[in-house]
């Protein structure tokens, strides 16, 4: 505490927050991944605050403070990390713009950069003075006004040239908490009750039988039930997948690529005595279904495995959930670092990889079973395309109706094969893809 107190006040959740930065900026890592070494820090809100809104907005700062810099390649990435999460406190927070630039002097000595500080010094103070010149620059782009890179914002134009803008705004808006109550244990009336007893606001989403929107989002320690597994955190949009696949009583299903297990939970919520195989690919991914499934006390078979190829017990299964890997393009708004971190060329190898778990779990389906194919995607390409090629080799799938009792999110756009929840739409949920096919019970029927 006392070294602290050498430090002008905010100067050391700038420095954590520019760690933070420049190992996803610099290093290709997850925000996830970067923020998780400032779990047991007295200033990981703070530091997550900043980070968090860095990432968001990254692509329209950087570019200004390059503008300040003689040679940016030349600067530390711990320095030109610094230099943007101090742009995104002076342009997006309350804060006193000098004493941010003061706060980021401190920060390069506790980064130990501080040689560096008479450039952080200069460069912020320009940017103070000249930003609106410098950002106005930035945001004769919608790739930069919206801080989102080019190729993305081609292929979502391509895709949505009258929702593209929409998107790309909806995609810098802070996520709301939605949570998804256990139906088989309680209500949603009483569950709301009970939020409204701990003070909490909240509202139910109308077409979401078991989804609860906070007006402000709270630490899940805070939910009434949560640690008992009565109430679980997803996106109103992800509980549409249980409801899709239409798991009856006793049936055997499979919930591929299940990592975290949130749909996993809900699968187990939605019918009784089920037979349930959940899988994901590497061990830390499947510890997270467990301990998933240990706070909802729910059980399932958990398995380790690479679903490109079928499961080696070579068993069948009534119902499928192949929740694709993806470019998760439809959660930017909750995973701001995509923008950072994906790349074009990934596009095509998640398609591949789609359609390789796509044929491989049809596989496994049962003749008369149905599999539910989705993605947090919001392109084609990952898609109805990749749906669309494999139906084409496939003579036994054929595209089956969605279940005429599950209600339809606002704006869900109907496509040639299955629907698409944009993000930013009249059901404010994140951006899926849903396909429902059935395997047919001959070759050729």
């Amino acid at each position: 505490m006392a070294e602290r107190s050498r430090w002008a006040p905010g100067a050391a959740a700038l420095a954590d927050a520019a760690r933070a930065v420049s190992s996803v900026v610099f290093d290709g890592r997850s925000s996830d991944e970067a923020l998780r070494a400032f779990d047991e820090s007295s200033q990981r809100s703070a530091v997550r605050a900043i980070a968090l809104g860095t990432f968001r907005w990254y692509l329209r700062l950087a570019p200004a403070i390059d503008r300040l810099l003689s040679r940016p390649d030349g600067v530390a990435h711990e320095i030109r990390a610094l230099l943007a999460v101090s742009a995104h406190q002076i342009e997006y927070s309350r804060n006193v713009p000098q004493a941010t630039a003061h706060a980021a002097v401190d920060a390069t000595r506790i980064l130990r950069q501080g040689r560096a500080s008479g450039l952080v010094n200069a460069v912020l103070r320009r940017f103070v003075a000249e930003k609106a010149a410098l950002l106005g620059l930035v945001d004769r782009k919608l790739s930069g006004r919206t801080a989102h890179p080019q190729w993305l914002v081609k292929l979502l134009e391509e895709a949505w040239p009258n929702a593209a803008e929409s998107i790309l705004t909806a995609n810098n808006e802070h996520p709301p908490l939605v949570l998804r109550v256990d139906l088989s244990r309680t209500t949603r009336e009483i569950y709301l009750t009970e939020l409204a007893a701990a003070d909490i606001a909240a509202t139910a989403i109308d077409w979401a039988p078991a989804a609860v929107r906070l007006e402000r989002p709270i630490a899940v320690a805070q939910l009434p039930g949560f640690s008992e597994g009565r109430v679980s955190v997803q996106d109103s949009g992800a509980q549409l997948a249980a409801k899709l696949l239409d798991v009856q009583p006793g049936m055997r299903v499979l919930d591929a690529c299940a990592a975290p297990g949130g749909k996993t939970g809900h699968l187990l919520e939605s019918a009784p005595d089920q037979d349930l195989v959940a899988v994901d690919v590497d061990e830390s991914r499947v510890s997270l279904i467990r301990q998933n499934l240990e706070r909802l006390r729910r059980h399932a078979t958990v398995e380790i495995a690479d679903l490109r190829e079928p499961l080696a017990s070579g068993r069948q299964f009534d119902r499928i959930l192949v929740d694709a890997p993806c470019s998760s393009t439809g959660v930017i708004r909750r995973h701001p670092d995509i923008k950072l971190n994906r790349r074009a060329s990934d596009i095509a190898a998640f398609a591949s990889t789609q359609e390789q778990i796509l044929r491989s779990a049809f596989s496994m389906l049962a003749p008369g079973g149905r599999l539910l194919y989705c993605t947090c995607s919001l392109l084609p390409a990952e898609n109805e395309e990749v749906v669309g090629r494999w139906l084409a080799t496939e003579p036994a799938a054929r595209v089956a109706a969605m279940p005429p009792a599950v209600a339809r999110p606002p704006g869900a756009l109907d496509r040639k094969l299955g629907i698409q929840l944009i993000s930013g739409s009249q059901a404010g949920t994140d951006g899926f893809y849903y396909a429902c096919v059935e395997k047919t019970t001959a070759v050729g029927t």
